[in-house]
């Protein structure tokens, strides 16, 4: 039954996006995919979908970091050659600017993953996936 190497009927089941969006569970769509801000349940609790069966990685993280490091950067940049504010402001800007996206980007990154992991049947290659010439 957690078999998420094995999609029952796609009745019911959100789309990558609304799941990224909303953390729906990709199997029946109810809510509850994160336990936490952006660590996974370890199962739904409405089918009993195993999250912990899905490898999302860091792919998420280290396209964040780019991203949002690449707009503070930007802001930064912005603030200190035209208005040149004290050392607080940078502060008070950049922290949100920073950890906001950061935090939301990487719920709606691992949430589509895993849905779209379990949507395409996606798993580790095993033995009997090796050509052995």
């Amino acid at each position: 039954m957690t078999d998420p190497a094995k999609p029952s009927s796609s009745a019911g089941q959100p789309g990558i996006v609304s799941a990224a969006l909303f953390g729906l569970c990709p199997r029946c769509g109810a809510k509850g995919l994160f336990a936490g801000i952006a660590h996974f349940a370890p199962r739904c609790e409405k089918c009993g979908l195993d999250f912990g069966a899905f490898n999302v990685g860091d792919g998420p993280a280290a396209f964040l970091t780019f991203g949002v490091g690449a707009l503070a950067a930007a802001v930064a940049a912005w603030l200190a050659l035209d208005v040149d504010p004290p050392v607080w402001v940078y502060v008070a800007v950049l922290v949100p600017l920073v950890v906001l996206p950061t935090l939301y980007g990487l719920r709606v990154s691992k949430a589509a993953l895993l849905t779209a992991e379990y949507q395409r049947r996606a798993s580790e290659a095993g033995a009997k996936d090796v050509d052995s010439r």
